[in-house]
């Protein structure tokens, strides 16, 4: 975990030096019984996080547009870790939709391995690796178009973010690099948990380094890796579960800022493949109560949303 993080430092440190401290050693203390590793950097003192947000996503966005894949292709040469957790980034590929497959179903097994079964949420995520992903990546790279290999961060987030105090300068740290598709690096900042996925911070970005058709649905599918990842890695959390009006009667449930990723993954499959999951629900009755009228407030929500990105639109043109 140290080394990878060393390597994701050094990497982002190349490409801007501002941006990230420089690290310059990791190792494994030699007198330990339980083994503990050490990461060492230069210091910088920690201001407002998460910083400003017109000069960092200015920052963030000139960063992905100046980095090079040393293999022109998607991956890195050396595994990261997402937290405790080792990302499948040790390999290159010339396809980012292949990438991306292989990543979000390394994420899915290890959340499979961890909690108990559940049919329904098995079924949304093989439609997600099977329909969803095919269909919102592969345009990305097919007729003629093609998209750079950008070096992300890889898990942004409010606490590994910060203003320089010395310089003013937004900066991060705690890497978790490989080359993706850029706006992958967003996709973390979908959870309203995050400051960072306030409208000034998105909207920023986006103008820097402009957006293709279909982002706020790759922008959903990008958050599955994220948010899934932290169900796995948080003790106690219920960022996978379904909201309280599904579950049966009796059960309590704390929701992290209003969202799930069951709900999120069945978001997704709902606009790019909802036959297959309509057929499911018919089949196996697996809806629990109260579910059809939860189904019908999420269309709605997501109505709502769309009309409000399309005002939004209008408003920056």
């Amino acid at each position: 975990m140290s080394e990878g993080q060393f390597e994701a430092d050094k990497a982002i440190h190349a490409v801007s030096s501002s941006f990230c401290p420089k690290p310059h050693a990791w190792g494994q203390y030699r007198d330990s019984d339980i083994p503990t590793y050490f990461l060492v950097a230069d210091f910088r003192e920690i201001g407002q996080q998460p910083p400003d947000a017109i000069r960092f996503t200015s920052q963030l966005a000139d960063f992905h547009k100046r980095s090079v894949s040393p293999t022109g292709k998607f991956g890195f040469h050396i595994t990261t870790c997402h937290g405790k957790a080792a990302q499948l980034t040790d390999l290159w590929d010339d396809s980012w939709e292949s990438l991306y497959r292989k990543q979000l179903e390394h994420t899915f097994e290890a959340d499979k391995q961890k909690h108990p079964d559940w049919p329904e949420f098995e079924f949304r995520k093989k439609l997600v690796l099977e329909k969803c992903v095919p269909r919102l990546l592969n345009p990305l790279q097919s007729e003629g178009r093609n998209i750079k290999p950008c070096l992300v961060h890889g898990n942004i987030w409010d606490q590994n973010t910060a203003t320089d105090m010395e310089t003013g300068e937004p900066f991060v740290f705690d890497g978790s690099a490989f080359y993706a598709h850029n706006e992958y690096e967003l996709g973390n900042w979908r959870d309203p948990r995050h400051r960072l996925g306030s409208k000034t911070y998105i909207r920023n970005y986006k103008r820097r380094f402009p957006a293709k058709d279909e982002w706020d649905s790759r922008n959903l599918l990008y958050s599955l890796r994220f948010n899934t990842c932290a169900a796995t890695l948080i003790p106690g959390s219920n960022y996978r579960e379904q909201y309280v009006s599904l579950l049966p009667r009796g059960c309590t449930l704390l929701m992290h800022g209003g969202f799930s990723v069951f709900e999120d993954v069945g978001k997704l499959c709902s606009r790019i493949c909802p036959d297959d999951l309509a057929a499911f629900r018919s089949d196996t009755h697996q809806a629990g109560p109260g579910s059809d009228s939860r189904e019908e407030e999420m269309e709605e929500e997501e109505e709502e949303e769309e009309e409000e990105k399309e005002e939004e639109e209008e408003k920056s043109d």
